[in-house]
């Protein structure tokens, strides 16, 4: 089955815990991100990101990487639950793309036994979600 939607930040505390150079850095963000369309809720993740550039002054042109895991509760297709994928993914001076994947026995409520993998694109003005899965009940 597939599912699309929209998602976005509603919440973003990220603190830098390595400054490796002036333009290169570790950092740790809390998130949380609401989606909209087939696939409708909130979700909580924890990132790592490796900065390969930052500058404070445009963050739009950071080139970043990132992985984190993230908690969705909501409904999918209309089934309601929650669960938790693994999220990989870079950030290139505005755009964005994710790869996730759902993490074996993570499913709750109508969703449990969930399984599948999912993806994220930015342009200028939203974030693209797309989750293929299967239901193995």
């Amino acid at each position: 089955m597939k599912a699309t939607g929209r998602l976005k930040p509603v919440k973003w505390d990220e603190k830098t815990y390595d400054q490796i150079a002036a333009d290169k850095k570790l950092t740790k963000a809390s998130v949380e991100l609401a989606f909209t369309g087939e696939i409708e809720g909130m979700a909580s993740v924890e990132f790592l990101m490796f900065y390969k550039y930052a500058d404070e002054k445009d963050t739009h042109s950071a080139l970043a990487t990132f992985m984190g895991l993230m908690r969705f509760d909501g409904t999918l297709n209309g089934k309601r639950g929650s669960f938790v994928m693994d999220d990989w993914g870079t950030f290139d001076k505005g755009v964005l793309n994710g790869a996730l994947s759902i993490l074996p026995d993570s499913g709750t409520g109508e969703l449990a036994g969930i399984t599948g993998k999912a993806e994220y694109h930015s342009n200028a003005t939203e974030v693209a979600f797309e989750i293929e899965y299967e239901l193995n009940v």
